[in-house]
């Protein structure tokens, strides 16, 4: 028995009692209609997994109706039936989606087993869409920003995905081509099958070939056992070749004849291996100048570069630094119960200013680093690795953010307490380094101090005597300068 039903879509009620009797008496439960009018009603019940239908009807043909059923996306397979078994019925049906085309009169066993196909065939496509959408839903792709330019990147993508054609990506080091190949898959149908990565420039070209192609036992010294090369390892699914712009002329040869013919052979093999990987490259070098001075193939060049995606850096998309900062923080934050740390907006301003050489890459390391040496719950700019936070690279911070953010975190410690004297610490830790900088300013002149500061005389010499300001700055350390101004 089996919960799914069959809609039976024919104007000749005797067609339908017969179809009826037949299926049900295979255990498959029925659904009837005499036109596309009550189909569409009797496809509101979920459980219809198959829909046998006449092509001939009144109102809306039986090849109207199918279309439109594709049209709306149902998970349902269509069997066509009519009495004109000509070559144009049986093409439009199969063109417009159809599962199947019979002719009547027809088998009834015949089609009982092709109903049960049908629903089997149902079935599977949708434990296969399900498991799509669950990888979709693990998958964390990585890519984040709202900027126009990334948002032509996944249309891109999206317009990309369901196909096989093979796609160029270029980029500079760091700017996450990898992670728009990911993306391509994991929304393709190839979701559910390996995604195979090779870094052509982290591999010695001698080694390469057998990287991308595997190798028979004895094909070279050290090569003690078969080894499966990463074209069988993606087998129905992706292979990325990121840095595809080094890999050696003699190579890219054979790579080409992969791609043309669909086969390759292992190191030493002499069998041809068929493969159905879909290839994505990635490059950050400009491969048109490459092929202009013979270091890439031509050939190759137009094979990999059906599709371009070419991806901006960091610095081109700077309003992507705050959604892709605060990514990164998410995803190296303490686990339940750690202190949960934010960026002051100063410290922003010093990422938002700094060029990024090593893009994405190095934002998510500075992101990192940044948590790891912040104590508090605050991510300041001193933080931050060297290179940006520095003379030429950073924002200065400003007195008042300064003292907001130095502030705040001994308002934070203190908020516990029942009673504090928050007030008079902050001043008098404020005002003892500010007097005697104004000091210095004025050699020890207190009259020229005092005008400085904004108060009297008098004011400054208790003040120097209370916060104990001792030195060439004390009462015992007015200048003769200041005797004879007096």
């Amino acid at each position: 028995m089996t919960n799914e039903k069959v809609l039976i879509v024919d104007d000749d009620e005797s067609v339908r009692w017969v179809l009826k009797k037949s299926l049900e008496k295979e255990g498959i439960a029925t659904v009837l209609a005499k036109d596309a009018a009550e189909a569409f009603e009797g496809l509101k019940d979920g459980a219809v997994a198959v829909v046998l239908m006449d092509i001939r009807m009144p109102g809306m043909s039986g090849l109207e109706a199918l279309e439109k059923i594709q049209g709306e996306g149902r998970a349902v397979s269509v069997i066509i039936m009519t009495a004109q078994a000509t070559m144009q019925n049986a093409i439009e049906a199969m063109r417009r989606g159809a599962y199947d085309y019979i002719t009547k009169p027809f088998d009834l066993d015949e089609v009982n087993v092709l109903v049960r196909k049908a629903i089997e065939v149902r079935r599977l496509n949708l434990e296969v869409t399900a498991l799509r959408a669950e990888v979709r839903e693990k998958y964390d792709g990585g890519l984040v920003g709202n900027t126009p330019s990334m948002q032509e990147i996944y249309k891109t993508i999206g317009r990309v995905a369901e196909s096989d054609a093979t796609v160029l990506i270029h980029g500079e080091s760091g700017t996450g081509k990898e992670l728009v190949a990911r993306a391509i898959h994991y929304h393709s149908k190839r979701a559910g099958r390996p995604f195979v990565a090779v870094n052509s420039a982290a591999i010695p070209s001698e080694l390469l070939e057998s990287e991308l192609f595997g190798h028979e036992k004895g094909a070279f010294t050290g090569a003690v056992g078969r080894k499966i090369g990463k074209f069988e390892a993606a087998a129905g699914g992706t292979l990325f070749l990121d840095e595809i712009g080094d890999m050696s002329l003699s190579l890219q040869g054979k790579l080409l004849r992969v791609l043309q013919e669909k086969e390759f052979d292992r190191v030493g093999g002499t069998d041809p291996i068929k493969t159905d990987a879909r290839v994505i490259a990635a490059t950050h070098h400009n491969l048109d100048k490459a092929v202009r001075e013979k270091r890439f193939r031509e050939d190759l060049f137009y094979r990999l570069n059906v599709i371009q995606i070419n991806l901006p850096p960091l610095r081109k998309r700077k309003d992507d630094i705050a959604p892709l900062a605060e990514y990164f923080f998410q995803k190296y934050q303490a686990g339940p119960g750690g202190v949960r740390k934010v960026l002051t907006p100063e410290t922003l301003k010093i990422l938002r200013a700094y060029d990024w050489p090593g893009n994405v890459r190095e934002l998510e390391n500075a992101v990192q680093r940044a948590i790891t040496l912040s104590p508090g719950d605050k991510i300041f700019p001193d933080a931050l690795p060297p290179q940006i936070f520095k003379p030429g690279h950073g924002v200065a911070l400003s007195f008042e953010n300064f003292l907001e953010e130095k502030l705040s975190d001994l308002v934070d410690r203190m908020g516990g307490l029942e009673q504090g004297d928050i007030h008079s610490m902050v001043i008098q830790r404020v005002e003892k380094p500010l007097i005697t900088l104004v000091l210095k300013k004025t050699e020890g002149n207190q009259v020229r101090a005092a005008n400085l500061l904004g108060i009297n005389r008098n004011t400054l010499r208790k003040k120097i005597k209370d916060l104990g300001i001792k030195g060439p700055f004390g009462e015992e350390g007015e200048t003769e300068l200041e005797e004879e101004e007096e």
